[in-house]
Order: C-alpha cells, then structure tokens, then sequence
C-alpha cells in the first residue's frame, strides 16, 4: 500500500469538484491570453528543429523557465499559456520548447517526440546554458512533459545544472496509463487524443514514406483505436522500441525518481482521470530531494478553485511560491 499521504491546500471550485470538470473545465472556457511570444527555431544536431515560444527574453541572463507541455500540447494550451503568463508577470524569462510536430511548423525528419524521449530538451537546456552562462535555470513540465522531465533529472542529464522543478500530473507507468485511458468514461479522452495524435501523423505523411519507412499506411492509421495501438504501431517502431510495452517499460520516469538529485516537487490529484492509484510510488522509490503532493481533488492539469464564475487556477500559485526565492 502507498504510504504517500494527501495533502491539504486546494478547495475545488464550487460546481467543479467532479474530475472531469477539473480536468476540461480551462480548455472549453478559459480565454486566449493572445501573449506576445518571441519565437526561436532551434536547429538540432539531428537537422530536424524545435520551435521555443518566449516571454521576457530580454531578462533571460538572471533566470529562465523552461517549460514542456503533455500530449499534443502547445503554446495554444491554457494550462501553458497561465504559467508563462503568471512567470511573466514575475518578470522572469520563461520559454515554451514545443516537443517535435507540435508546433505551428512541420517537422523535417520522420522521428517524432514520446514520453521518454529527453534528447531534444537536454541538447536545448545546454544551449540555453551556454549562451546565458549567468542565469539560473528552472523546468516545469506537465503530464507527459512532466514523465520526460522526470526520466531527465532521474538518469538521462548527467551535467545537471537546473536549480529547482516541479512535475505535475506525470505518468509515472506509461503502461498502467494507458490502461486507464482505455477504460469507462476516460475512453472519451484516449478517443480525443487519439484524433489529434493521427491528425499529426497523417500530415506528416506529406513528407515521409511511413509505408517504406514503418509498412504503415494512412488507412491503417485511420482504423488505430487506442493509445496503445498507436504507439504500437507508430510511436514504439519510430523511435526504436520493440513494441508499446518495451516503449513503456523504458520510459516510465517511476523507476528514476530516487536518482534525481535536485529539489523537485511532484503535484497529482487521486481523482485524476488520466491514471489510477497503482503509479503512486512508495515512500522509498522518492529521492529526498523530491517533495510529493497528492490532493484529493484537482482531475488532470486542473486544481481550479475559487468558482465557476470566477475561477482560480491553483497550480500557477503554487508553482510561483514553490520558486518564490528566485525572484
């Protein structure tokens, strides 16, 4: 049995206690915040580019943010755009670095992005590092962003020189996440991400032969039903995995959280929709430097309080004063 235990500080929205409200509340109703990104395209070693959305870059030689997004996620993303605005407003240097195929831009190699898959991120954070040699660096990372982040600061950056990070609502098992999603009422959710993930795919059919490439062919995308099917198919092969479940067993950040060796503190919600109690680690797979916070209620990348009609959304204020002695 987990041994973590809930944490007291959030006090869902009267009218949005219920999980899935949480959880697509801010997508159907929080407005466009329209900020005013300076956008820089990153070459990678690879040739292939990711596209980094900035705000207050002018200030990036004290302290930069950087933040990765979930599952087809992007600057568009509320979640996203309320912790670059509430950093900005802090008058800190936060940058948005879009996983490959999920910014505005077509990517120019068959490879795509996956939940494990740090490469990317470490060649961009020791960019960053080099260039504003004086600054102090931060991550955030969300959902599947948060699992990459953790796999990260758990095994894959060695050279590590980020200050302090918070992960929220990470798949710590890719396996049992992806159970979860093809299940009951959250099969509405794999069915929606599913859409945009084959949308993706399909366009960048455009460019590459994923019929030579993978023996994979636009018909047979259309007909993917799952998560799991996709990554089958898609996801694992592109990216060198034997199978979903090799994918998954290599990447699920779980097994790394007792290496990482900065502060970094973990937000989840046991109502969240996306997982089940069963990725929740044990008190001794935590390294000390991780601070775990489990609320009762929150859905996945919600934690909205306040009210329906006036909502507040608790994970941009928890995580400015989870960094409030940077400022």
């Amino acid at each position: 049995m987990n041994n973590i235990k809930t944490t007291i500080g959030f006090t869902p929205a009267y009218g949005l206690k219920n999980r899935h409200l949480q959880t697509v509340y801010s997508s159907f109703f929080r407005k466009d915040m329209n900020l005013d990104y300076e956008i820089e395209e990153f070459t990678l070693k690879d040739k292939d580019f990711v596209e980094c959305y900035w705000l207050n870059k002018n200030k990036a030689n004290k302290n930069i943010f950087v933040i990765f997004h979930g599952l087809e996620g992007s600057f568009l993303s509320p979640y996203i755009q309320g912790i670059m605005k509430a950093l900005k407003d802090k008058n800190q240097a936060v940058v948005l670095m879009h996983f490959r195929s999920c910014g505005p831009k077509v990517n120019r190699k068959a490879k795509t992005y996956h939940s494990g898959d740090t490469s990317d991120a470490i060649e961009y954070l020791k960019y960053l590092n080099k260039k504003y040699e004086n600054a102090k660096f931060f991550t955030i990372g969300y959902s599947i962003g948060a699992n990459m982040l953790l796999k990260l600061l758990g095994k894959d950056f060695i050279d590590n020189f980020i200050e302090k990070s918070v992960c929220v609502s990470a798949p710590l098992d890719l396996s049992i996440c992806a159970k979860v999603l093809n299940s009951g009422f959250a099969k509405l959710y794999e069915k929606h991400l599913l859409q945009l993930l084959k949308k993706t795919l399909i366009k960048k059919y455009e460019r590459h032969d994923y019929k030579k490439l993978l023996n994979l062919t636009k018909k047979r995308v259309e007909k993917i039903s799952t998560i799991k099917e996709f990554d089958d198919l898609y996801t694992s092969k592109i990216n060198d995995f034997e199978s979903a479940e090799n994918y998954y067993k290599l990447n699920s950040s779980k097994q790394f959280l007792k290496n990482i060796r900065i502060n970094t503190l973990l937000i989840y919600a046991l109502d969240d929709p996306f997982m089940n109690k069963d990725i929740l680690p044990l008190k001794e797979e935590l390294s000390n430097n991780c601070t775990f916070e489990l609320y009762e209620n929150g859905g996945h990348l919600g934690f909205i309080e306040g009210s329906i009609f006036n909502p507040k959304y608790m994970l941009e204020r928890r995580i400015i004063e989870y960094f409030k002695e940077y400022y």
